[in-house]
Order: structure tokens, then sequence, then C-alpha cells
């Protein structure tokens, strides 16, 4: 993730929190805890966005990791069926 896409969902986590200690509150409104809670949904599903692009992102990097280490493990063309 860059740094943006980071600081971003960092903030989106921070207000869930916000929202989640405002639902929680006694002295909230039904209409103002209705878009909360609507807000927070919104909120969740951008995190959730994110974080699965950040989870393809991983696999992807450690499927090029793999690839490089079998690479690294073939035997070389120079010594197949050299006895030395």
């Amino acid at each position: 993730m860059k740094k943006k896409e980071t600081d971003n969902f960092e903030k989106k986590i921070l207000r869930l929190e916000e929202i989640s200690d405002l639902l929680e509150a006694e002295d909230t409104q039904l209409e103002d805890a209705i878009a909360l809670f609507e807000e927070g949904i919104e909120l969740s599903q951008d995190c959730l966005t994110t974080l699965k692009n950040a989870e393809l992102k991983i696999t992807e990097l450690k499927k090029k990791i793999d690839s490089i280490s079998l690479e690294g493990k073939e035997p070389s063309k120079k010594n197949k069926g050299r006895d030395d």
C-alpha cells in the first residue's frame, strides 16, 4: 500500500472507532445513530476493500519470491552430468 492509502485507511479506522463510541453513548439520538451507522457501514466496506487489495498484493509478492527461490534451486546446466 502506498503511504497515502495507508494514511487514509488509518483515518477510516479511527473514524470507525469514533462512530462505535458514539453509538455506544446513551445520549446519541436515534436519527444521529442511524446516520452514524450508515457512515460506519460505508467506512467498513472501504476498509475491507483496502485489506483485500493488500492481501492480493502480498499473495502476488509471495508468488514472485517463490518463483525466485525455485529458480535458484534448479541444478545448473553446466554441472549437469559431470562428476568432479
